[in-house]
Order: C-alpha cells, then sequence, then structure tokens
C-alpha cells in the first residue's frame, strides 16, 4: 500500500461540485430534525425544551469531532480518511432511522454529528488543492455547497416527513451516503501531508495557533457569536410555525429552509470579494444585517412577509460574515489548516449547540418574543466586537504605519 508517494490530481471543477455536494450532504445530516421537532416530541411525548435537545446533540458532538477528529487530516492519508468517516456517518443515521426512543436518537444523532466532520475535512483539503489565486472562490463554492446542505435539510425533511414519518428521512440519507462515498471513492485524489507532530501533539497545537495568531481567536469569537444567533432562529423556528396562528405541517416548515438559500448560493461571491480584500468591510456590514434581520423576525408571529424576509437577510449576512472568517483563518498557516479549520469550527459549531439549548428555553418560557429578544442580544455583541476590533486594528495602522 502506498506510503507519502501520493499525487495530486488538479482540482477539475467537477471535483468542485463533488467536494460541494458531499459538504451539503453530510451537513445536513445534522438538520434533518429542526423542521421536526415538534412532530418528535409529540411522538416520543417530549417537551420542546427536551426536544431541542436533540439539536444541540447535534451539534455538541459536532464540536467534539472537530477537535479530535478533523486534525487527523494532518495524519493520515485524506481519501481514506474521508471515506472512513463518511461511513461512519451514515452507521449514526441507521440507528436514528430504527429509534423509537429519545436515548436511541440521540445515541445515532450523536455519532453522526461526531463524524460529519468530514466536512470540515473536505473544506481545508479543497483550499490545499485550489491555486492561490482563486482559493477564496473555491472554497466559497465548496461551503456554498455546506450551507445549502443545512438550509435544504429543513425543505428535505419535511417533504420526506410528509410522505412517511420522520424515520424516512433518515432512510433515505443512510442511502444517499453510501452512494456519494462510492463517488468519492472514486474520484477525489490520494494526499497525505506529513507530518513531524503525533496525535496528541496536533490536538495541544489547536491552543498554540489561537494563542499565535490575533485574527484566529477573533474570527473565532465573531463565529461563535454568529453561529449561535443562526441556531436561536431555526431551532424554534419549527415550535412557532406549527402553533397558532399558522398550524403548518411538517412539509410547509420545511419550505421556508428554502428563504435561506439565496445566503448560501452568496457564499462563492463573498470569497471573490475577501480574495480582493475586503474582509473586513463585509463583516462590519454583515453584523449589522444581522441585527436588522431580527427586527423583521419579531413581526414573524403575524406576518409571513416579514418573517420570510427576516430569514432571508439574516441567512445573507451570516454568510457573508462566515466566508469572510473561513477565508481569513485558513490564509493563516497552510501548514496548519486542517488544525486552525478544527479550531475555528469548534466554537463556531460551539455558539451553535448553546444557541439551540437556550433558544428551546426561551421559547418554553417566553415564546417567540424571547427567542426575538436571545437573536437579537447575539446579534448586537458580535456587531459591538467587531466594531471594537475595527476600531483597534486602525489605531494599530495609525500607530505604526510603516507596518
Amino acid at each position: 500500500m502506498p506510503q507519502d508517494n501520493t499525487t495530486v490530481s488538479p482540482l477539475s471543477p467537477l471535483l468542485v461540485l463533488l467536494m460541494a455536494a458531499t459538504t451539503g450532504l453530510v451537513v445536513a445530516s445534522n438538520y434533518y430534525a429542526q423542521p421536526l421537532l415538534h412532530t418528535i416530541s409529540d411522538q416520543l411525548s417530549l417537551s420542546y425544551a427536551k426536544a431541542g435537545i436533540i439539536v444541540t446533540t447535534a451539534q455538541a458532538s459536532y464540536a467534539v469531532g472537530l477537535i479530535l477528529l478533523v486534525p487527523l487530516g494532518d495524519l493520515i492519508e485524506r481519501r481514506r480518511l474521508i471515506v472512513i468517516m463518511m461511513l461512519l456517518a451514515m452507521l449514526g443515521l441507521l440507528i436514528s432511522a430504527n429509534a423509537h426512543s429519545l436515548p436511541m436518537l440521540l445515541a445515532g444523532t450523536a455519532i453522526t454529528g461526531a463524524f460529519s466532520v468530514v466536512a470540515q475535512v473536505l473544506v481545508p483539503f479543497a483550499a490545499t488543492l485550489a491555486p492561490v489565486e482563486s482559493r477564496g472562490k473555491v472554497v466559497g463554492t465548496v461551503m456554498s455547497g455546506l450551507l445549502l446542505g443545512i438550509l435544504l435539510a429543513r425543505t428535505v425533511a419535511g417533504a420526506l416527513s410528509s410522505l412517511g414519518d420522520w424515520h424516512t428521512v433518515y432512510w433515505v440519507a443512510a442511502g444517499l451516503m453510501l452512494l456519494n462515498t462510492l463517488a468519492l471513492w472514486r474520484q477525489l485524489p490520494r494526499y497525505h501531508q506529513p507530518s513531524s507532530h503525533h496525535y496528541g501533539q496536533l490536538i495541544a497545537s489547536i491552543v498554540g495557533l489561537f494563542v499565535r495568531h490575533k485574527v484566529f481567536r477573533q474570527r473565532s469569537i465573531i463565529g461563535f457569536l454568529a453561529f449561535a444567533m443562526f441556531s436561536v432562529l431555526w431551532t424554534s423556528l419549527a415550535f412557532m410555525l406549527s402553533s397558532e396562528p399558522w398550524s403548518f405541517n411538517d412539509a410547509t416548515i420545511g419550505l421556508f429552509g428554502l428563504a435561506g438559500a439565496a445566503g448560501a448560493l452568496s457564499a462563492r461571491h463573498t470569497g471573490v470579494l475577501t480574495d480582493r480584500g475586503h474582509g473586513q468591510r463585509l463583516t462590519i456590514i454583515g453584523t449589522v444585517v444581522l441585527l436588522l434581520s431580527w427586527g423583521l423576525l419579531g413581526l414573524g408571529g403575524t406576518s409571513l412577509i416579514a418573517l420570510l424576509a427576516g430569514i432571508v437577510l439574516l441567512d445573507l449576512a451570516l454568510q457573508a460574515v462566515h466566508i469572510t472568517n473561513m477565508n481569513m483563518v485558513l490564509s493563516l498557516d497552510e501548514d496548519a489548516r486542517n488544525r486552525l479549520n478544527s479550531g475555528y469550527m469548534f466554537l463556531y459549531f460551539l455558539g451553535g449547540a448553546l444557541g439551540s439549548l437556550a433558544s428551546a428555553a426561551a421559547y418554553d418560557h417566553y415564546d417567540w418574543r424571547g427567542v426575538v429578544l436571545l437573536g437579537a442580544g447575539l446579534s448586537a455583541m458580535a456587531l459591538l466586537y467587531s466594531g471594537l476590533m475595527l476600531i483597534n486594528r486602525e489605531s494599530q495602522r495609525l500607530d505604526h504605519p510603516q507596518s
């Protein structure tokens, strides 16, 4: 079996498309439950707060996988690692498909969540294979697939649940995962980046990267706040839409994921703008729009037009902030991209897990108004931090004009 004599094939448009589709399919596995939470809570006799633990488990296990599994991309041949992780994520989906109790569903969700971090092995892999001058464009394209997966998972889950029940979603997802894994095995190039670190050193070195790179710390904090706010919306949206005055079914609730697709499709263009040096400006604009979107979302209890407009704005702004963060982080050290991605996305999904938990509790106690106040508060914190970051950067530039 070949050791380090690996060859890297050109990054063709077809391969970029396959990688984008894979990230979307894999990450979608963590979001199928969101539009179905009210149905699952009814069938398993759960409170809304307890049903929200399903989403929290998915994102928390994803965060753990980011720290413990993604750094393996710097040790193990990439194609082999990706295929093994895909198969294990599929195993988790099969467990969820057979679940008839909360503990079994949480077990399947945790396994799928942990190994679906294979998407975060693919993103830096794409950045490694891409030419420097088009790296932002390639990362943006692959991330478009990931973000579309997050959003369209809700639409697909709602439709499949209406055709069968909530178990149907997981059966179909497992089958698609197997087909996608076979395609990856045939199309991905072999790539092994030799490393002088052993596994423990790789994990510990993530902390060192946070200490060494100020931009890494800053962008990870912004990502934490942004994705926490994103999860606040999508965790409780199904609860609100299934209640009066809307009383929508699973399929209709799932269609709201389409409203956010515009944000995902903008990821590629955001990558191009970041390549041109507009990252700081995009961050400020994005955090301002995030805060403004909650004003529209606050009217969602009485106006579907306002709710849809708020979702579109929120997702556009979130993707602008997130893609900017990703491009800046992955540019810091080309030899540590997996670990940089691991650390950033760990905090990103940790924010998502905490946002989901807080959102379900807020809805249980204060209904939609509590969810809106929570999301707006997180958006205000992200805007304040981004503003302070920009002021500090400009101050340093004025103090050291030659640097």
